[in-house]
């Protein structure tokens, strides 16, 4: 059965990081330590929110949509991932309302009541539940724009983003892909990388 869906939220680049660079760093006078930081470690995203803000951040669910064994213009880590497969999408926001990254993650059906018993919570705090260890395998980075959460974010873009592989058990558990929100200059200084540069 073809299952339908609406598109998710994915930048449209101006520039793209190779593992490369993910693996060097670049330049401070392109990004930031501070950015290079939270964009090229390897720890929870939420956990680091809610660090650099002092707030609890929370999870608003927008999706969890049946993709089956569509490939969902995802990138080509998707494969990795066993079909039948869903689709979840968030907002991940501060409980003030400040709105830090828009999520897609994908995972198998068959595994995802596993490990994601509470959809409502940030994926890390479901799995430090169950002492669940991980390896954060990241692809790339991107620079751009997303339309998509422009209205949500309140600025204009473009933005970083990234995808990675979560790891557990020697097996990929799923595939995040994850879209910030220059708000978190406020907390990590200036995001602008320029392109003309490169």
């Amino acid at each position: 059965m073809q299952v339908l869906t609406q598109p998710w939220c994915q930048i449209q680049s101006l520039w793209t990081g190779d593992q490369e660079i993910i693996h060097k760093g670049l330049p401070f006078d392109r990004l930031s330590p501070y950015w290079q930081m939270f964009l090229l470690g390897d720890g929870a995203p939420t956990r680091h929110l809610q660090l650099l803000t002092q707030r609890e951040i929370v999870v608003e669910v927008v999706q969890m949509i049946p993709l089956g064994n569509d490939r969902d213009n995802a990138p080509p880590e998707i494969d990795a991932i066993p079909a039948p497969r869903l689709r979840r999408q968030i907002w991940l926001k501060s409980t003030a309302g400040e709105v830090f990254s828009h999520a897609t993650s994908w995972w198998s059906q068959k595994t995802i009541g596993e490990h994601l018993h509470n959809p409502q919570l940030p994926i890390w705090k479901s799995l430090n539940q169950k002492h669940t260890e991980l390896y954060r395998d990241l692809r790339q980075i991107y620079y751009g724009h997303c339309p998509g959460v422009e209205a949500t974010f309140g600025y204009p873009g473009p933005y970083w983003g990234r995808h990675y592989l979560l790891w557990h058990g020697g097996a990929p558990l799923t595939l995040i892909y994850e879209v910030y929100s220059p708000l978190l200059e406020k907390y990590l200084g200036k995001s602008t990388y320029n392109v003309n540069n490169c």
